[in-house]
């Protein structure tokens, strides 16, 4: 008669050491998948964070608005300025709005201004100052004006004139002082380039070209 044989010790301690391993190998695989999937839903939502500045961006170029002694667009090096068209839904008059980086809280960020409908001259004059303020030292009514649209480490505008893209700075052309009194016209590409800090879904350099629809034959 066969006696029933139980386990060792030995071979208790070797079955839960087996166990303990796979365990552990099974937790590791569950970590990694779950961080692989926060990372992707991560990228996911500063992808739509980009479309969206960046949509916002293209709006605001096919909106230009070049009026009688004003200003249609300006960049100085650190604030991108436009005289753009009304909303639609009963808003006739034109707007400013400014595109600049600036830190907030700690961290550099993209952000935008826009200012309320304005239907004089005086008011365009006193909008298109109030955003180069914005974007150098705001107070509380400019800050109430703007919008955080994503972290940024960098940016840069180049505008296409005479066959040949250039640092709006240093083309040749009437200063801003002058240039309200005169017919300034709206350049026939506008070049953005900006570079997304490192350690997140998305980084590094984006440029984003837009073409006048005049000379684009209504595309951007």
């Amino acid at each position: 008669m066969l006696k029933a044989r139980g386990f060792t010790l030995i071979e208790l301690m070797v079955a839960i050491a087996v166990m303990g391993l796979m365990a552990l190998l099974s937790w590791r695989g569950l970590d990694g998948m779950v961080r692989t999937q926060e990372q992707t839903r991560q990228r996911a939502d500063q992808l739509l964070v980009l479309q969206a500045a960046l949509g916002q961006w293209s709006t605001d170029l096919d909106a230009l608005l070049p009026l009688p002694h004003t200003i249609p667009i300006d960049w100085d090096g650190q604030v991108l300025r436009m005289t753009r068209r009304g909303q639609g839904n009963g808003d006739e008059g034109a707007r400013v709005v400014a595109w600049a980086r600036r830190n907030v809280a700690g961290q550099d960020q993209w952000l935008r201004w826009q200012s309320p409908a304005l239907r004089t001259r005086v008011q365009w004059q006193q909008a298109w100052q109030q955003a180069a303020l914005w974007a150098r030292n705001p107070g509380d009514a400019e800050r109430r004006a703007e919008v955080a649209l994503m972290p940024l480490s960098g940016w840069n505008i180049y505008f296409y004139r005479d066959n040949a893209w250039s640092n709006p700075m240093s083309s040749s052309g009437p200063p801003p002082a002058e240039a309200a009194a005169t017919s300034v016209l709206i350049p026939d590409g506008v070049r953005l380039q900006i570079d997304l800090p490192p350690g997140q879904g998305l980084a590094g350099q984006i440029t984003r070209d837009w073409v006048n629809p005049l000379k684009g034959g209504g595309k951007t």
